[in-house]
């Protein structure tokens, strides 16, 4: 799927250290392998939820691979905040090496 220069994105490396990261995969692709320090928001819940998301710095948007988050990308810049989209999501992440804690007793890995 191609969403244009309208979403602006950015890559897995390129992020801030300081970045609020926001995950937007549901809850089981959550549980199996997620970035440290993220937040968890699904997709699905965004409505009800985004009063928890803050609108005083960037908001940096991950799913499983770049498309969903780049709705949700889309949808927040469209509505006054500020955000980006992580190019390739947590599949990119993985394979850059970066850190992944899991929410089960098991080795995180992207579902």
């Amino acid at each position: 799927m191609f969403f244009g220069q309208s979403v602006p994105a950015v890559g897995v490396t390129d992020l801030p250290q300081d970045a609020y990261l926001l995950d937007v995969r549901e809850q089981e692709e959550w549980d199996a392998g997620h970035a440290p320090g993220a937040v968890h928001i699904p997709m699905s819940e965004l409505n009800e939820r985004a009063a928890e998301i803050p609108r005083d710095r960037e908001v940096y948007v991950v799913c499983r691979s770049g498309g969903r988050s780049a709705q949700v990308t889309a949808a927040l810049n469209r509505v006054g905040w500020t955000a980006r989209n992580v190019d390739g999501g947590m599949q990119r992440w993985a394979a850059a090496g970066l850190p992944m804690v899991s929410e089960t007793s098991e080795e995180p890995y992207v579902a």
